[in-house]
């Protein structure tokens, strides 16, 4: 009778391990199909996409659309270089611009030389270059009888990265490469209506005698034309031109040609200005361990801080100066090349389990033509920077947020399922729009997805297909 007992109970317990497994499979099942269905609806026509959504509560993946399919990953590229740089050991230290000299001070003079060495700090600003001035004149001399070197030798003297678009230029968002950039290596232009037919007034930031402005506005007057804001770039020169009608209040950015010496012309003009008097005016030069200098002062800009910019507003800059300070903690080395640059990013996604070799990774920021990813290896670094606190944290706090910040925040607003639920990385470059990072689901769970569309002619309809999936997982149950 026992026997008999544990027997059924055996048959019992088998078939409701069956029936719940069968369940499981119909409950997967039906929800591929509605995803399947989402992306018949809303995939651009003659577009193709790319889709991976991996569980991070239950560990196991979701929902996958060609998801091993190369595409170019616009600045979802980001995370790539971001989870990479964070996960070396010096990862979190912040970018350090420091200043130091050669030789004696004698009274109130530097007999000597100073050496201005940059560590491509992405976020040193007006206010940054005015902190180091201030900090020169409270030193108890005012006179430097020798030179004043820039240090711009953490990477070589190529300026843009493979794959750029070189008619992008002047725009601020594809800044000239430099160790040493001030405000972006770019200048912000606001610009005020005055009385109708007369020029506009306009104020320039960071002020400088490094280049010049011509004011060709005209307040309130259509036939003027449209409002625009350049400069003489396919000379390489810094001639400001700002032109056309002004209605109201506008504000623009462009990119300055040879930052590194836009930077140090600053620099020097200011502390000249504060009474500090040089001998020669400014060089560039590297800084040799056998020149025994002592250090002076230096300026720190937070981990965060460039990680914040780089994923809140998708900052080009701040990536490749991540891609490149990884590189230099990685290797030690100086004159850093973009290839030596991304051997990093190799390394990590070898180390993940996949295989560098089947992808293609030219810069950090994703502006190239060149780079070639999967949804399934973004979501891998997704993955691995959710099992790492310190860095999910710190990529979580900076990722845009669903209808609130960043490049985020005109999407998926108050009255979708998504708002404040989902946390990512866009990307957009012409033809290519893409989504990454994570949600929350209804059930508490969290999610990594990555959406990889390219070959459209709107975005807005790419963009669309992206918002109904992270809808559409965020009611996941």
């Amino acid at each position: 009778m026992k026997i008999r007992t544990l027997l059924i109970i055996a048959i019992y317990c088998c078939f409701v391990t069956t029936s719940f497994a069968q369940t499981r499979d119909v409950v997967t099942n039906a929800f591929s199909s509605q995803l399947d269905s989402l992306v018949e609806a809303y995939l651009p026509q003659a577009s193709h996409v790319g889709i991976y959504a991996y569980d991070l509560t239950d560990d196991q993946p979701l929902y996958a659309y060609e998801a091993e399919k190369l595409s170019r990953p616009a600045s979802t590229m980001k995370l790539i270089t971001a989870i990479s740089a964070l996960a070396h050991p010096q990862g979190k230290e912040p970018f350090r611009t420091e200043v130091w000299y050669r030789g004696n001070i004698e009274q109130d003079t530097l007999c000597g030389d100073i050496y201005v060495v940059g560590s491509m700090d992405p976020e040193f600003n007006n206010e940054a270059l005015d902190s180091l001035v201030n900090m020169m004149v409270a030193l108890p001399f005012c006179y430097v009888k020798g030179n004043l070197y820039g240090d711009v030798s953490m990477k070589d003297s190529i300026y843009w990265g493979k794959g750029w678009s070189w008619d992008d230029n002047p725009n601020a968002y594809q800044p000239y490469l430099s160790p040493l950039m001030l405000q972006k290596g770019a200048v912000e232009i606001e610009v005020t209506p005055t009385t109708k037919g007369m020029p506009a007034d306009v104020l320039l930031t960071p002020v400088s005698t490094y280049y010049t402005i011509t004011n060709n506005t005209q307040t309130a007057t259509p036939d003027a034309g449209k409002f625009n804001f350049s400069r003489n770039w396919l000379e390489n020169g810094n001639d400001l031109i700002v032109s056309g009608n002004v209605d109201r209040k506008r504000t623009a950015r462009v990119n300055i040609y040879e930052p590194e010496k836009f930077f140090m012309h600053t620099l020097q003009e200011r502390w000249e200005n504060r009474g500090m008097l040089f001998s020669n005016r400014y060089a560039f030069k590297e800084m040799l361990p056998t020149d025994s200098c002592s250090l002076l002062m230096a300026y720190e800009t937070p981990i965060q801080a460039v990680l914040d910019e780089m994923m809140k507003e998708s900052d080009n800059l701040n990536a490749e100066a991540m891609l490149y300070r990884l590189a230099w903690q990685v290797t030690g080395k100086r004159h850093l090349s973009a290839d030596e640059a991304i051997k990093p990013l190799q390394e990590t996604i070898n180390a993940l389990g996949y295989k560098s070799t089947d992808y293609r990774i030219v810069d950090g920021c994703g502006l190239s033509n060149y780079n070639a990813v999967s949804a399934e290896l973004l979501v891998a670094f997704l993955r691995f920077a959710y099992s790492q606190p310190a860095i999910y944290q710190a990529i979580f706090q900076a990722l845009p947020i669903a209808g609130i910040d960043g490049t985020l925040q005109s999407r998926m607003q108050r009255r979708s399922p998504a708002y404040k639920k989902v946390r990512a990385k866009t990307g957009t470059v012409t033809g290519i729009c893409t989504l990454a990072g994570y949600l929350t689901a209804s059930n508490g769970h969290q999610i990594a997805f990555a959406i990889l569309n390219q070959n459209h002619l709107a975005h807005r309809d790419a963009r669309l297909l992206q918002d109904k999936i992270c809808e559409f997982l965020c009611g996941y149950k």
